[in-house]
């Protein structure tokens, strides 16, 4: 008999994308980066502007020195289809 293999708990599922995420873009694996984030990825700053697309995503990471971890982030396919950035304070 042949045992069903485990349904992935989709909380570490995202905790492991996010770390992924944060990691990647602290390494500078561009490339690798990109295949973390899916292809419609909606991001929103921390103004709560929202950026949409995986291309204008990578411009805007570009152009930063850190990357935090998000308020939230989903998934989607596996790869992050959301990311929240904690709002600004003040």
């Amino acid at each position: 008999m042949v045992e069903p293999s485990p349904t992935p708990d989709p909380v570490q599922e995202r905790e492991f994308a996010v770390e992924s995420v944060l990691t990647l873009f602290r390494a500078g694996e561009r490339d690798l980066l990109r295949l973390a984030l899916h292809p419609y990825l909606h991001w929103t700053t921390p103004e709560g502007g929202t950026i949409r697309g995986r291309t204008k995503v990578l411009e805007l990471l570009d152009g930063r020195a850190e990357l935090d971890a998000p308020e939230s982030a989903e998934l989607r396919d596996g790869q992050v289809y959301r990311w929240r950035e904690l709002p600004q304070e003040g």
